[in-house]
Formats: C-alpha cells, structure tokens, sequence
C-alpha cells in the first residue's frame, strides 16, 4: 500500500522539477525584445543574458527600476517562457 506522504513528496518532487525546465521552443533575442520591457524598464543584464536564462531554466527574475515623472521605483520583473511566447509579470521590491 502506497502510503499518502510517498504521494505527498512525490508530488512536490515533479513539482519542484516541472518549474525549472526549458521551454519547448526556444526564445530569441527578437521575442525578448518584442516584449518592450528594454524600453519600459532600467534593466542591467543584456538581452542575450536574459534569453540564455530563459532557455536553461525558463524563467528569469531581473531587478529593474522604472522611471515615472522623473523618479525612479525599484521593481522585480519575472519572465516566463510559456508555450504560447513570453509571459512579464512584475512585482515591487
């Protein structure tokens, strides 16, 4: 008989490794772009870095700063590679 912490931690198992794979197309630096976040946000890492993150593991976390009315607000932007293209979401720090 299976018991119900195997399944527990089997589950959290395929879990934790589902949320780090490589998307199953690759992203290109003309997808990133498309995305506008390089013109919307202060980010220090190259858009070549951020595509080699999204296609090792995903996703990327990326400290940026967007500028409004002259003043600057620290921010995180998490990019996703989804099937359907690239996901931003964006978060205050």
């Amino acid at each position: 008989m299976i018991r119900p912490r195997s399944i527990i931690v089997l589950f959290l198992a395929t879990l934790c490794v589902a949320c780090s794979l490589a998307p199953e197309m690759p992203v290109t630096r003309e997808m990133l772009m498309k995305t506008r976040i390089y013109q919307s946000y202060v980010i220090e890492e190259s858009p070549e870095e951020v595509v080699d993150a999204l296609n090792q593991q995903g996703e990327a976390i990326l400290a940026v700063k967007r500028t409004i009315r002259g003043k600057e607000y620290p921010m995180h932007v998490k990019l996703l590679a989804t099937s359907e293209g690239l996901e931003v979401l964006e978060y205050d720090r």
